[in-house]
């Protein structure tokens, strides 16, 4: 009697399975379709969360992803309760949770039953407003194969429990989803990348003309941050020099404007990173703390605000010495693969155009050198010459006007003349050497000890450690040390002066000092009172140093100049 009754229940379950299959068919099928309908990804996911929860009659939803860093951003949300919409969606932007912390430490692979969500605790403990009976939901890891990308939340007002079946088909939709957002997201990467080197050929067609309109490395360095924020979207960029010994900020893009930054060294925590990056050869990502470090030296608290991430990237100099990076700031928080390979190109587009700006500077001053010699070869030839003979034809006119027996009165002026031609002459020759400088292949101080020799002077030399100077560094203490024993001779009075030399690790220090007669009998003693001292202090400032000048009619004189030294490769 009671079999029958049986045989209509097995039916009547039977018959419900099937149509919960056929319902939870219905509903990835509609998700599939859903999202295939947009290549926005946001878009996407709001459509999908909100399809998801029609079809399964659950009320709110949100969904997080995940990068490799730990850090989440709440991606999308449907009809999240008050208390979770408060100040912009503070609760979904802060904080931590149960199943962050699960996905964060690797213990979070499948579909989870009855999650009590501590973001809806906290609302309820800090009266942040209706909750709508919202108090557990169940979470799912979003992934792309072996590929862990973050996690979807559905919840319902009064729902504790999530069934076996809820739970599967859950897990189903958050593989289509994980998928969905990995090919977004491929998309998107190519997408950018391809932006990206269409304004590379733009930018480096500009940057092979920036090396020809900059006169220096400062120059080139803000014209090169410059072009970065007219063809890219990069809020930030800034390059990085190491300078005696320490990496400091020379320039930088930010607001967009160009500014040249002090040289406040960045600290041991970043320099070691960016030691790192530049021993790696490759673009790297950097720390939120190190992002801050370097846009607070920028000054740029706008900046600050709108950056998401950053990438470093080495300069690779073939210079000896020289060491750079590149750092740019990305304002938005999709895929940087793409920003970070077109940053490592740009490192070598930059590079390379630094390398024909030192070549540039090189064959300048080789243009600068062959017109001195030039120069040098014509007074030479032309008005040394008139002036020897000047001083010939003056003594011989002096000496038939002295022969005879009354002293004839133009004998005293032709005397006259012929003393001034030969200080004349011997002027010329002195500017005709520092035209063009002899012997400085022996080096700078052997140099400068034969020039004083020339000029009547001992000079006595004295040298502190040990390196090799730069040659344009060289030629300019070359230039200075000739005119400050040039005013020794003209004024001191005395026939002897002092060279010292002192080299350190990050400048050198170069001094010529006389015991004469000083600041009391030598009128023109400061920087800009003459034109060879204005000169001297040119020089100095050329370089990134600077030019002293201390004068006491006890003491003589002492010329200084400190001028830095670029760091020096092992």
């Amino acid at each position: 009697m009671n079999k029958p009754q049986l045989a209509s229940t097995k039916g009547e379950k039977s018959a419900m399975s099937e149509e919960v299959g056929m319902q939870e068919m219905v509903t990835l099928k509609t998700i599939a379709e859903t999202l295939n309908t947009s290549n926005d990804l946001n878009l996407m996911l709001d459509t999908v969360v909100g399809k998801l929860l029609e079809l399964t009659g659950l009320t709110a939803g949100w969904m997080f992803l995940i990068n490799e860093r730990g850090e989440y951003t709440c991606v999308s949300d449907y009809n999240l309760p008050p208390a979770l919409l408060r100040k912009d969606k503070e609760p979904m932007r802060t904080g931590t949770c149960w199943c962050v912390n699960r996905f964060k430490d690797g213990q979070l692979n499948h579909a989870v039953n009855i999650i009590n969500c501590k973001r809806l605790e906290d609302a309820v403990e800090f009266q942040w407003g209706d909750t709508h009976d919202i108090t557990h939901h169940a979470t799912v890891p979003l992934r792309s194969g072996e590929k862990m990308l973050g996690l979807l939340n559905v919840a319902a007002p009064a729902k504790e429990h999530f069934s076996d079946s809820e739970l599967a088909l859950l897990q189903g939709v958050a593989y289509q989803i994980g998928s969905a957002v990995e090919r977004m997201r491929l998309y998107r990467t190519e997408q950018r990348r391809a932006d990206l080197y269409a304004k590379l050929g733009e930018f480096s067609t500009a940057l092979g003309l920036a090396v020809n309109e900059c006169s220096n490395s400062d120059a080139f360095s803000l014209k090169v941050v410059q072009l970065l924020g007219q063809h890219y979207d990069w809020p930030f960029a800034t390059i990085i020099q190491q300078k005696n010994g320490m990496f400091v900020l020379q320039a930088a893009y930010a607001d967009d404007k160009v500014r040249t930054l002090s040289s406040t060294p960045l600290s041991s925590e970043v320099t070691g990173h960016i030691n790192h990056v530049i021993k790696s050869h490759r673009a790297t990502s950097l720390s939120g703390t190190e992002i801050a470090e370097i846009f607070n030296l920028c000054k740029s608290e706008q900046v600050m605000n709108s950056i998401v991430s950053g990438i470093a990237a080495p300069l690779p100099y073939h210079t000896p010495g020289e060491m750079g990076i590149l750092v740019i700031g990305i304002g938005t928080s999709g895929p940087v693969q793409a920003d970070r390979e077109v940053l490592e190109a740009l490192a070598e587009h930059i590079a390379a155009s630094w390398e024909s700006l030192k070549l540039a500077e090189n064959r300048r001053e080789l243009a600068r050198m062959e017109e001195r010699n030039r120069l040098a070869r014509d007074l030479h030839d032309s008005v040394n010459q008139i002036l020897f003979s000047l001083s010939l034809t003056a003594k011989g006119a002096e000496s038939m006007l002295s022969g005879s027996e009354q002293l004839h009165p133009a004998a005293e002026a032709m005397k006259d003349i012929r003393a001034l031609s030969q200080e004349a002459l011997k002027e010329m020759r002195a500017l005709i050497m520092q035209l063009r400088p002899a012997g400085l292949e022996a080096g700078l101080l052997h140099a400068l000890q034969e020039y004083g020799i020339r000029q009547g002077l001992q000079v006595v030399l004295n040298r502190t450690g040990m390196r090799s100077l730069p040659r344009n560094i060289e030629e300019a203490l070359w230039r200075i040390g000739q005119e400050a024993l040039n005013n020794v001779r003209k004024h001191a009075d005395v026939p002897s002066a002092d060279v010292t030399l002192k080299l350190s690790d990050h400048e050198v220090v170069f001094t010529v000092t006389d015991q004469g007669k000083g600041g009391a009998n030598r009128p023109k003693v400061l920087p800009g009172s003459s034109l060879g001292l204005s000169i001297m202090k040119e020089r100095a400032q050329s370089l990134g140093g600077s030019l002293e000048i201390v004068s006491s009619s006890r003491k003589g004189t002492t010329v200084t100049a400190v001028i830095p030294l670029p760091f020096e490769s092992v």
